[in-house]
């Protein structure tokens, strides 16, 4: 009604924030709805604000009513202890608190970011865990050529890409003898040669049928969806119970390192952003690469003259 009465008059009226009304100026909950209003966070990917904004609403619905300038790493602390037995949560919130504290640091409501030198909290476990040749061989011998799960390992192996990239694969991505990907994930941009046993897996695919994987009703899978199906498969397959489309996507990585592609070679299969990221996914094929390389290297068959003995009566 402020806006009618101004534009009646021939005024603009202030531009109001959405939930500006239920939050106090200077408040997180303030600086919530300021982030949410700017450029750089209308300017993530669909997926990047979905998974922001979970963490950022619950944040200001339990501690909206704490102060921008009064926060300090004390507070940090408090908030991600309440998460220790969920280290996956703890992070995100680290993360979430980094990001709104540089905003206001960048746009004047506080002099430093009290995030500053907090350290990520570390998990003993390595993530997903990658298949192995021995767990695709027997997923392979439990489905034939021409099956659904057969068809959908193929297209994870074969593309390195993630589960949300996958369900949406279909023939309009293929030109020219490759696969066309755009990553929901930053946006990335890839073209994958298609590998002869993709290409084998896809002869089976429908002529009319325009994305490749599809669920018993016959509609595209939702990622969730898939992974729950996939899993599902993979555990009848009588593979471990932690057997999920991202484990393959480690394991084409993988096979690349061992194959002898250099880390951005696999970077520009799998459209990861860093080399950190690729490092971690072939730690342990590099380990045994290089402890070979070294244990040759003082044994003298590598060409390089061997570690002479240490003289203990020197």
């Amino acid at each position: 009604m402020e806006a009618y009465q101004a534009a009646l008059a021939g005024e603009t009226a202030p531009k109001r924030q959405i939930g500006q009304e239920r939050t106090k100026d200077g408040s997180l909950g303030a600086l919530v709805v300021a982030y949410y209003q700017s450029a750089e966070y209308k300017n993530h990917a669909h997926n990047t604000k979905r998974n922001y904004s979970n963490m950022i609403d619950r944040l200001r619905a339990e501690r909206g009513h704490l102060s921008v300038a009064g926060f300090k790493s004390a507070h940090a602390l408090a908030l991600l202890d309440e998460y220790a037995d969920r280290l996956g949560a703890a992070n995100n919130l680290r993360r979430v608190l980094r990001i709104l504290m540089r905003f206001a640091v960048e746009r004047g409501w506080r002099d430093d970011n009290p995030m500053a030198g907090l350290r990520r909290a570390k998990s003993r476990s390595a993530g997903y865990r990658t298949w192995t040749d021995e767990d695709i061989a027997l997923f392979e011998a439990k489905y034939p050529k021409g099956s659904r799960a057969r068809l959908a390992l193929a297209l994870l192996l074969y593309t390195a890409q993630r589960r949300q990239d996958v369900v949406v694969m279909g023939r309009q991505h293929l030109r020219d003898g490759k696969i066309h990907v755009k990553q929901l994930k930053g946006d990335t941009r890839l073209a994958l040669p298609v590998h002869q046993n993709l290409a084998e897996a896809l002869t089976w695919v429908p002529a009319g049928q325009m994305t490749f994987l599809m669920t018993a009703q016959g509609k595209p899978f939702s990622p969730a969806g898939f992974t729950n199906w996939f899993s599902g498969v993979a555990k009848d397959a009588g593979l471990p119970e932690n057997s999920t489309p991202h484990g393959l996507r480690k394991a084409a990585a993988r096979r690349l390192a061992e194959a002898g592609c250099s880390p951005h070679e696999i970077k520009a299969v799998t459209g990861h952003k860093n080399l950190s990221e690729v490092t971690l996914y072939t730690a342990a094929v590099d380990q045994e690469r290089l402890a070979e390389v070294a244990m040759k290297t003082v044994s003298g068959t590598s060409g390089v003259k061997p570690l002479s003995p240490v003289d203990k009566s020197a």
